[in-house]
């Protein structure tokens, strides 16, 4: 039996009662497992196995599956059911660490960053928008994707006023090497995507742009996780759909 911290970025119910979920863990990246009986009104392990629970759970293998037999509730994040808009941004979150997290690898900073992310969105301290930057930046550079944002891909310039990035290619080019379909950025945009992707952990939303700016930020990332990703995600049509 193992023994680990894990948030529910997925269920899917098995049956009449019982849920498959899926967390993603610390120690163990992203781990399947069934809970008997969750669907039950008082199942002990029903709102620990809930969808957005970050929970410690017991966890033993079964004869074809592994089986939560034990789970106690760290943090429920209760407020995200609260808004709408919070709510379809968490659920994104929770389908982009599906997609990009590996299984049976540790993925201790990307369960800190979704973490971190819920506990803004509670909150109500940040934009929506920001955080939804810093979670595709920075999911995106963990998982092996991180842009070429250090300097002009085509003549090394580090810095112009104007910058432009190419969400095709993950790179950025100076204003005297603009390039075709890349998006204009002014160059505190682009300091803020290399501050997402570089900087340490802790600080990564110590950073603030304009409110024209933050959008900005947010359209070339979400157009390069879908560049990179490249298929369909239900959650963020459903959260583009409900914002406000």
């Amino acid at each position: 039996m193992a023994k680990t911290k894990g948030l529910v970025i997925k269920e899917q119910t098995v049956g009449e009662s019982d849920r498959l979920v899926t967390l993603l863990t610390a120690d163990y990246g992203l781990v399947n497992a069934f809970v008997r009986g969750a669907k039950q009104l008082k199942n002990r392990l029903a709102a620990s196995t809930s969808l957005f629970a970050y929970s410690e759970f017991s966890i033993y293998q079964g004869k074809d599956a592994n089986v939560v037999d034990g789970a106690k509730p760290i943090e429920i994040f209760f407020d995200l059911r609260k808004d709408i808009e919070r709510l379809a941004v968490a659920q994104y979150f929770a389908q982009l660490a599906f997609e990009l997290a590996n299984e049976g690898q540790p993925e201790e900073e990307m369960l800190s960053v979704i973490l971190n992310s819920f506990h803004l969105l509670c909150k109500g301290e940040k934009a929506i928008i920001q955080i939804k930057s810093v979670v595709e930046f920075r999911l995106m550079s963990l998982s092996g994707y991180m842009p070429n944002i250090l300097a002009c891909a085509n003549c090394g310039t580090y810095e112009t006023d104007i910058m432009y990035f190419d969400t095709l290619e993950g790179c950025i080019y100076c204003e005297n090497c603009q390039k075709i379909g890349a998006i204009a950025c002014p160059k505190n945009v682009i300091t803020a995507v290399r501050f997402i992707c570089l900087t340490e952990p802790k600080k990564i939303y110590s950073f603030s742009l304009s409110e024209k700016n933050l959008e900005l930020l947010s359209k070339i990332s979400e157009q390069y996780v879908l560049s990179r990703i490249q298929k369909r995600l239900p959650t963020l049509e459903f959260y583009k759909s409900v914002k406000l």
